[in-house]
């Protein structure tokens, strides 16, 4: 079989060849980022960073997110995606702090970063696997989002436990469909960028390890 159009036959050899190589860019620079914010969400708990200090680095991160898409298509994109995952993993240190400071914490945590990676190259696989274009999903999980930040807004006054773990299992849903929709537009050419692409993946599989830790740690309470 030839290696030019592994990724979608109807394409030509060019084109497959050039989405093989953002493909593997792609990854490449996923786990190179998820390595060094996995890094600062250390440093943020061993040095025991507040929750104010937190809240700054996600609105500092929030900024870092319009740098990076501005600057994706020059080398700066590279610098401004690791300043950028480097804030979110910093943002982490308290609720991690929390969570490993319970007595069964650190398995917790562990969990979910297992559940995460299971989650992540379980539904990336199949879409590599099966070339199927989801990019039908793309309105449904827009809505979803939606409902979901309403949601969580309203939860935010009346603060009921239900609503925050229902939430959370939303979320991962909504996530775990963001996999398939984002990989899918990879492999079949809508995605060219692979520090965009890169970004889109990491918010999704941050999201799910953020909120899956959530409901496991209900789930032990």
């Amino acid at each position: 079989m030839s290696t030019h159009n592994t990724i979608n036959p109807s394409l030509s050899g060019s084109q497959s060849v050039s989405i093989n190589k953002v493909l593997k860019n792609t990854y490449m620079l996923l786990g190179m980022t998820l390595v060094f914010s996995a890094i600062t969400a250390a440093v943020s708990v061993f040095v025991g960073i507040s929750q104010m200090m937190a809240l700054g680095s996600m609105i500092a991160a929030f900024v870092m997110l319009f740098v990076v898409h501005k600057t994706a298509d020059s080398s700066k994109g590279l610098l401004a995606i690791f300043v950028f995952t480097g804030l979110m993993g910093l943002s982490l240190g308290p609720m991690l702090s929390r969570y490993l400071a319970l007595e069964s914490g650190p398995q917790l945590v562990m969990q979910a970063l297992g559940g995460t990676g299971i989650i992540f190259f379980a539904l990336s696989g199949y879409a590599l696997v099966s070339k199927k274009d989801f990019s039908f999903l793309g309105g449904f999980l827009m809505v979803g989002l939606l409902v979901v930040i309403v949601a969580a807004i309203a939860n935010i006054f009346f603060a009921v436990p239900a609503v925050s773990l229902a939430l959370s299992s939303a979320i991962i849903f909504i996530m775990s469909g963001l996999i398939l929709f984002d990989t899918s537009r990879i492999i079949h050419g809508g995605e060219t960028n692979y520090i965009r692409a890169t970004v889109s993946l990491y918010l999704n599989i941050y999201n799910i390890f953020v909120h899956l830790l959530s409901i496991l740690g209900v789930m032990d309470d």
